[in-house]
Protein backbone atom coordinates (compact mmCIF):
# COMPACT_ATOMS: atom_id res chain seq x y z
CA UNK A 1 0.00 0.00 0.00
CA UNK A 2 1.32 3.47 -0.91
CA UNK A 3 2.05 6.06 1.75
CA UNK A 4 -0.70 8.18 0.14
CA UNK A 5 -3.32 5.46 0.68
CA UNK A 6 -2.15 4.79 4.22
CA UNK A 7 -2.55 8.43 5.16
CA UNK A 8 -5.72 9.38 3.29
CA UNK A 9 -7.44 6.09 2.50
CA UNK A 10 -7.82 4.01 -0.68
CA UNK A 11 -11.06 5.77 -1.60
CA UNK A 12 -9.85 9.34 -1.08
CA UNK A 13 -9.42 10.14 -4.77
CA UNK A 14 -12.96 8.94 -5.56
CA UNK A 15 -14.23 11.85 -3.46
CA UNK A 16 -12.14 14.41 -5.34
CA UNK A 17 -13.95 16.12 -8.25
CA UNK A 18 -12.51 16.39 -11.75
CA UNK A 19 -13.10 20.16 -11.85
CA UNK A 20 -10.47 22.90 -11.82
CA UNK A 21 -9.52 23.97 -8.32
CA UNK A 22 -6.96 24.57 -5.62
CA UNK A 23 -5.68 22.01 -3.13
CA UNK A 24 -4.02 22.73 0.21
CA UNK A 25 -1.78 20.25 2.02
CA UNK A 26 -1.34 20.53 5.79
CA UNK A 27 1.02 18.89 8.26
CA UNK A 28 0.42 17.31 11.67
CA UNK A 29 0.19 20.79 13.26
CA UNK A 30 -2.49 21.86 10.73
CA UNK A 31 0.06 24.20 9.13
CA UNK A 32 -0.10 24.73 5.39
CA UNK A 33 2.96 23.24 3.75
CA UNK A 34 1.91 23.41 0.10
CA UNK A 35 -0.73 25.05 -2.10
CA UNK A 36 -1.31 23.95 -5.67
CA UNK A 37 -3.79 24.37 -8.49
CA UNK A 38 -5.09 21.94 -11.10
CA UNK A 39 -7.24 21.85 -14.19
CA UNK A 40 -8.44 18.47 -12.92
CA UNK A 41 -8.13 18.05 -9.14
CA UNK A 42 -8.53 14.27 -9.14
CA UNK A 43 -5.89 13.75 -11.83
CA UNK A 44 -3.43 16.09 -10.12
CA UNK A 45 -3.76 14.56 -6.67
CA UNK A 46 -3.51 11.13 -8.30
CA UNK A 47 -0.02 12.13 -9.38
CA UNK A 48 0.93 12.49 -5.71
CA UNK A 49 -0.47 9.02 -5.05
CA UNK A 50 1.55 7.52 -7.89
CA UNK A 51 4.77 9.46 -7.30
CA UNK A 52 7.82 7.26 -7.83
CA UNK A 53 11.38 7.43 -6.61
CA UNK A 54 12.65 9.52 -9.49
CA UNK A 55 14.02 13.05 -9.51
CA UNK A 56 10.97 14.82 -10.93
CA UNK A 57 8.70 13.22 -8.29
CA UNK A 58 11.00 13.93 -5.34
CA UNK A 59 9.21 17.08 -4.23
CA UNK A 60 5.78 15.39 -4.29
CA UNK A 61 7.11 12.53 -2.20
CA UNK A 62 8.54 14.89 0.42
CA UNK A 63 5.28 16.85 0.60
CA UNK A 64 3.20 13.69 1.12
CA UNK A 65 5.67 12.44 3.71
CA UNK A 66 4.97 15.60 5.78
CA UNK A 67 1.24 15.72 5.06
CA UNK A 68 -1.65 14.68 7.28
CA UNK A 69 -4.53 16.52 5.56
CA UNK A 70 -5.49 17.46 2.01
CA UNK A 71 -8.19 20.06 1.45
CA UNK A 72 -9.47 21.30 -1.90
CA UNK A 73 -11.71 24.00 -3.31
CA UNK A 74 -13.45 23.77 -6.67
CA UNK A 75 -13.20 26.77 -9.01
CA UNK A 76 -15.27 27.72 -12.03
CA UNK A 77 -12.27 27.93 -14.37
CA UNK A 78 -8.56 27.29 -14.59
CA UNK A 79 -7.92 31.04 -14.40
CA UNK A 80 -9.93 31.34 -11.20
CA UNK A 81 -7.91 28.44 -9.76
CA UNK A 82 -4.61 30.10 -10.68
CA UNK A 83 -5.70 33.43 -9.16
CA UNK A 84 -6.86 31.75 -5.95
CA UNK A 85 -3.63 29.75 -5.71
CA UNK A 86 -1.58 32.94 -6.14
CA UNK A 87 -3.55 34.81 -3.49
CA UNK A 88 -3.28 31.97 -0.97
CA UNK A 89 0.47 31.59 -1.54
CA UNK A 90 0.98 35.33 -1.05
CA UNK A 91 -0.95 35.23 2.22
CA UNK A 92 0.39 31.99 3.69
CA UNK A 93 3.82 31.47 2.09
CA UNK A 94 3.93 27.68 2.70
CA UNK A 95 7.40 26.17 3.01
CA UNK A 96 7.14 24.16 -0.22
CA UNK A 97 5.93 27.11 -2.33
CA UNK A 98 8.65 29.38 -3.69
CA UNK A 99 7.26 30.96 -6.86
CA UNK A 100 5.10 33.95 -5.98
CA UNK A 101 5.63 33.66 -2.23
CA UNK A 102 8.14 36.50 -2.12
CA UNK A 103 6.26 39.03 -4.26
CA UNK A 104 7.40 41.79 -1.88
CA UNK A 105 10.92 41.40 -3.32
CA UNK A 106 9.82 42.43 -6.82
CA UNK A 107 11.81 45.59 -7.58
CA UNK A 108 10.64 48.97 -8.82
CA UNK A 109 12.72 51.70 -10.46
CA UNK A 110 12.06 55.35 -9.65
CA UNK A 111 13.17 58.71 -11.04
CA UNK A 112 12.89 62.36 -10.05
CA UNK A 113 14.19 65.73 -11.20
CA UNK A 114 15.05 68.32 -8.60
CA UNK A 115 17.37 71.34 -8.50
CA UNK A 116 19.19 70.44 -11.67
CA UNK A 117 19.72 66.81 -10.64
CA UNK A 118 18.29 63.65 -12.14
CA UNK A 119 17.98 60.93 -9.50
CA UNK A 120 17.32 57.21 -9.83
CA UNK A 121 16.34 54.63 -7.21
CA UNK A 122 16.18 50.84 -7.31
CA UNK A 123 14.08 49.54 -4.42
CA UNK A 124 11.54 47.07 -3.09
CA UNK A 125 10.13 49.79 -0.82
CA UNK A 126 8.66 52.46 -3.11
CA UNK A 127 6.46 53.76 -0.28
CA UNK A 128 9.59 55.23 1.35
CA UNK A 129 10.37 57.42 -1.68
CA UNK A 130 7.21 59.49 -2.04
CA UNK A 131 8.73 62.14 -4.31
CA UNK A 132 9.83 59.66 -7.01
CA UNK A 133 7.98 58.61 -10.15
CA UNK A 134 8.02 54.79 -10.09
CA UNK A 135 7.97 52.10 -12.77
CA UNK A 136 7.28 48.37 -12.39
CA UNK A 137 6.91 46.25 -10.41
CA UNK A 138 9.33 44.02 -12.29
CA UNK A 139 9.66 40.29 -11.68
CA UNK A 140 13.31 39.44 -12.24
CA UNK A 141 15.67 41.00 -9.72
CA UNK A 142 18.57 39.70 -11.77
CA UNK A 143 17.59 41.27 -15.08
CA UNK A 144 16.21 44.49 -13.53
CA UNK A 145 19.12 45.00 -11.15
CA UNK A 146 21.73 44.34 -13.81
CA UNK A 147 20.11 46.86 -16.16
CA UNK A 148 19.74 49.50 -13.45
CA UNK A 149 23.31 49.32 -12.14
CA UNK A 150 24.80 49.18 -15.63
CA UNK A 151 22.85 52.30 -16.58
CA UNK A 152 24.27 54.06 -13.53
CA UNK A 153 27.78 53.17 -14.76
CA UNK A 154 27.00 54.43 -18.25
CA UNK A 155 25.52 57.71 -17.00
CA UNK A 156 28.87 58.53 -15.38
CA UNK A 157 30.15 59.15 -18.92
CA UNK A 158 27.26 61.49 -19.68
CA UNK A 159 26.79 63.47 -16.45
CA UNK A 160 28.46 64.19 -13.13
CA UNK A 161 27.55 61.72 -10.36
CA UNK A 162 26.85 63.15 -6.91
CA UNK A 163 28.84 61.31 -4.19
CA UNK A 164 26.62 59.19 -1.95
CA UNK A 165 28.09 60.89 1.11
CA UNK A 166 26.14 63.98 0.08
CA UNK A 167 22.84 62.12 -0.27
CA UNK A 168 20.05 62.99 2.10
CA UNK A 169 19.91 60.62 5.12
CA UNK A 170 16.26 59.78 4.52
CA UNK A 171 17.16 58.30 1.14
CA UNK A 172 19.49 55.69 2.66
CA UNK A 173 17.09 52.79 2.94
CA UNK A 174 18.22 49.18 3.37
CA UNK A 175 18.19 47.24 0.10
CA UNK A 176 17.50 50.45 -1.83
CA UNK A 177 20.01 52.19 -4.08
CA UNK A 178 19.94 55.86 -4.99
CA UNK A 179 22.08 57.62 -7.59
CA UNK A 180 21.96 61.31 -8.53
CA UNK A 181 23.55 63.08 -11.49
CA UNK A 182 24.09 66.65 -12.57
CA UNK A 183 24.57 67.80 -16.16
CA UNK A 184 22.12 65.24 -17.52
CA UNK A 185 19.88 66.75 -20.24
CA UNK A 186 16.53 67.61 -18.57
CA UNK A 187 14.55 65.89 -21.35
CA UNK A 188 16.07 62.56 -20.32
CA UNK A 189 13.55 62.34 -17.50
CA UNK A 190 10.73 61.79 -20.00
CA UNK A 191 12.85 59.70 -22.36
CA UNK A 192 13.88 57.22 -19.68
CA UNK A 193 10.40 57.21 -18.17
CA UNK A 194 9.10 55.93 -21.51
CA UNK A 195 11.81 53.26 -21.52
CA UNK A 196 11.07 51.93 -18.02
CA UNK A 197 7.37 51.94 -18.85
CA UNK A 198 7.86 49.87 -22.01
CA UNK A 199 6.56 52.61 -24.28
CA UNK A 200 9.71 53.51 -26.23
CA UNK A 201 13.33 52.42 -26.37
CA UNK A 202 14.53 55.70 -27.92
CA UNK A 203 16.47 56.24 -24.69
CA UNK A 204 18.96 53.57 -25.77
CA UNK A 205 19.69 55.25 -29.10
CA UNK A 206 20.13 58.62 -27.42
CA UNK A 207 22.41 57.09 -24.80
CA UNK A 208 24.56 55.42 -27.47
CA UNK A 209 25.01 58.73 -29.29
CA UNK A 210 26.08 60.42 -26.05
CA UNK A 211 28.57 57.63 -25.29
CA UNK A 212 30.12 57.84 -28.76
CA UNK A 213 31.01 61.46 -28.05
CA UNK A 214 32.80 60.54 -24.78
CA UNK A 215 36.50 59.65 -25.06
CA UNK A 216 36.43 57.53 -21.90
CA UNK A 217 33.54 55.42 -23.15
CA UNK A 218 35.25 54.87 -26.50
CA UNK A 219 38.25 53.29 -24.75
CA UNK A 220 36.22 50.29 -23.48
CA UNK A 221 33.81 49.41 -26.31
CA UNK A 222 33.30 45.76 -25.29
CA UNK A 223 32.39 46.69 -21.70
CA UNK A 224 30.06 49.44 -22.88
CA UNK A 225 28.36 47.01 -25.28
CA UNK A 226 27.79 44.46 -22.51
CA UNK A 227 26.22 47.13 -20.33
CA UNK A 228 23.97 48.27 -23.18
CA UNK A 229 22.99 44.65 -23.84
CA UNK A 230 21.73 44.33 -20.26
CA UNK A 231 19.40 47.27 -20.90
CA UNK A 232 18.17 45.60 -24.08
CA UNK A 233 17.48 42.41 -22.10
CA UNK A 234 15.53 44.41 -19.55
CA UNK A 235 13.43 45.98 -22.31
CA UNK A 236 12.72 42.59 -23.92
CA UNK A 237 12.04 40.57 -20.77
CA UNK A 238 10.66 43.09 -18.28
CA UNK A 239 9.57 46.50 -19.60
CA UNK A 240 7.80 45.41 -22.81
CA UNK A 241 6.00 42.34 -21.33
CA UNK A 242 4.74 44.44 -18.42
CA UNK A 243 3.38 47.10 -20.80
CA UNK A 244 1.68 44.43 -22.91
CA UNK A 245 0.18 42.75 -19.85
CA UNK A 246 -1.25 46.02 -18.56
CA UNK A 247 -2.66 46.99 -21.96
CA UNK A 248 -4.34 43.66 -22.69
CA UNK A 249 -5.66 43.02 -19.19
CA UNK A 250 -7.07 46.54 -18.89
CA UNK A 251 -5.31 47.16 -15.56
CA UNK A 252 -5.26 50.95 -15.29
CA UNK A 253 -3.31 51.50 -12.06
CA UNK A 254 0.39 52.32 -12.47
CA UNK A 255 2.90 51.53 -11.17
CA UNK A 256 1.72 47.97 -10.74
CA UNK A 257 1.99 46.98 -7.09
CA UNK A 258 4.15 44.04 -6.09
CA UNK A 259 1.05 42.27 -4.76
CA UNK A 260 -0.90 42.69 -8.02
CA UNK A 261 1.87 41.79 -10.45
CA UNK A 262 1.40 38.02 -10.58
CA UNK A 263 -2.43 38.16 -10.86
CA UNK A 264 -2.19 40.67 -13.72
CA UNK A 265 0.21 38.42 -15.61
CA UNK A 266 -2.02 35.39 -15.05
CA UNK A 267 -4.93 37.26 -16.64
CA UNK A 268 -2.65 38.46 -19.42
CA UNK A 269 -1.52 34.95 -20.32
CA UNK A 270 -5.10 33.68 -20.42
CA UNK A 271 -6.30 36.62 -22.50
CA UNK A 272 -3.31 36.28 -24.82
CA UNK A 273 -4.22 32.64 -25.45
CA UNK A 274 -7.81 33.69 -26.17
CA UNK A 275 -6.65 36.33 -28.67
CA UNK A 276 -4.42 33.84 -30.48
CA UNK A 277 -7.18 31.24 -30.65
CA UNK A 278 -9.76 33.80 -31.80
CA UNK A 279 -11.92 33.34 -28.71
CA UNK A 280 -11.32 36.77 -27.18
CA UNK A 281 -14.22 39.04 -26.31
CA UNK A 282 -14.73 42.08 -24.12
CA UNK A 283 -16.17 39.98 -21.30
CA UNK A 284 -12.69 38.51 -20.75
CA UNK A 285 -11.56 41.84 -19.34
CA UNK A 286 -13.97 41.64 -16.40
Amino acid sequence: MSIFDRKFGKNFLKLVPTNPGVYQILDINSQLIYIGKAKNLRRRLGQYRNARRIKKHRKMQKIIRDATQIQFEVCSSNLEAELLETRLIQINRPKWNIAGAFYFLYPLIGMKQCQGMLSFVYTTHPELFEDYLFFGAFRSRGISGEAFFNLMKLLKYVGHIIPRSKSKPQLRVKHSYVYSFRQIPPEWMDIWSAFWKGQSKDALEILVLALIENAGARKTPSTIQEQLNSLKRFWRHEALPLAQALNLSGHSSYPLSQLDRDPVFLRFRHLNKSVRSGQFNCDNLV
